[in-house]
């Protein structure tokens, strides 16, 4: 089975908001989702220990190449996810996912035109868009 593609996922998510169709609704549950990945994530950290955060100042080299630049940056997570914190992180990340198109739905836009228009303003601006 496929995945399904961004608007047959919206399309679902229409069908399937009964309770919290009110914009402020959806506002606030988006919000709480992310909470929610957010604690699921330090969850993984603090309780499980499956992953660990070793966070330092970013330090870059303006002599080094782009792969030398991303290399020395790092993203501070040493591990990997076990399958429980993994299984409870990307179910986080679905509800996100959820109240996103939910949102989107309400306010009469495509994800999948979003995510087109992302990606042409990245391969635009290349390297101009590293944040």
């Amino acid at each position: 089975m496929s995945a399904p593609s961004l608007q047959a996922f919206q399309d679902q998510v229409s069908e399937l908001l009964l309770r919290h169709r009110s914009l402020l609704d959806v506002l606030s549950k988006n919000g709480q989702s992310n909470a929610s990945v957010n604690r699921a994530v330090t969850k993984a950290i603090t309780e499980c220990g499956c992953i660990e955060l070793h966070a330092t100042k970013q330090t870059f080299d303006m002599g080094a190449d782009l792969e030398q630049a991303k290399e020395l940056a790092g993203t501070h997570v040493d591990g990997h996810l076990c399958e429980n914190c993994r299984e409870a992180i990307s179910s986080e990340l679905g509800r996100n996912l959820f109240y996103m198109s939910a949102m989107a739905n309400l306010l009469d836009i495509q994800l999948d035109e979003v995510v087109v228009k992302e990606s042409q303003k990245c391969s635009t601006l290349g390297l101009f868009n590293l944040s």
